[in-house]
């Protein structure tokens, strides 16, 4: 059963689509460049054991830096992974934050893509390493990111922060758990 970590004030979700407006200087970051710790974005999660693939398609009004939605695999507030939409640098990237007591952050550039360009993201765990693939709208998955990371129990979920403003508006459709993709890379 899914449940909230840092519910949002406003949200509803029904016939398999989650809304949500974000609070405010909500945000996901643990020590590295910015020397804070900050564990208060909102998360939807549910439990994950073992291997799997998570996904969904996410849009929203971006427009103020560090605006951000995707997914989030956590195992506690040390070791998480989020990855999505952030908007910075005046246009949307593609982000990936992989915590393991401290974040680093990387990001692709996407400066064909608009605010409402909805983006699919997928996070897959082999054993103890995690894949990140999203895509635009073509059904081409592109990868983004290959990391270690634990196998243990841990939960995944849709997730949205907004570090410098409240009042993002995200939708989140299609979100699914499920057996993981085949380990082939190319």
């Amino acid at each position: 059963m899914a449940q909230w970590l840092n519910e949002p004030a406003e949200w509803s979700g029904e016939n398999g689509t989650l809304e949500l407006v974000t609070d405010k200087a909500t945000d996901f970051w643990r020590k590295t460049f910015y020397g804070f710790t900050r564990d208060s974005g909102h998360a939807f999660l549910e439990p994950v054991a073992g291997d799997f693939s998570a996904s969904a398609t996410v849009t929203a009004d971006y427009e103020t830096l560090y605006d951000q939605a995707g997914l989030i695999l956590r195992i506690d507030e040390t070791h998480w992974i989020k990855a999505g939409i952030e908007f910075t640098d005046g246009l949307m990237h593609f982000s990936t934050v992989v915590t393991r007591d401290v974040s680093d952050w990387s990001v692709i550039p996407l400066p064909d893509a608009d605010p409402q360009t909805p983006v699919s993201v997928r996070i897959t765990r082999h054993d103890d390493a995690v894949r990140v693939q999203f895509h635009l709208g073509d059904g081409h998955w592109q990868m983004a990111r290959l990391c270690p990371f634990p196998s243990s129990d841990a939960f995944v979920g849709m997730t949205a922060c907004t570090p410098e403003r409240a009042g993002l508006k995200v939708r989140f459709s299609g979100f699914s758990v499920g057996a993981p993709i085949p380990r082939d890379l190319h």
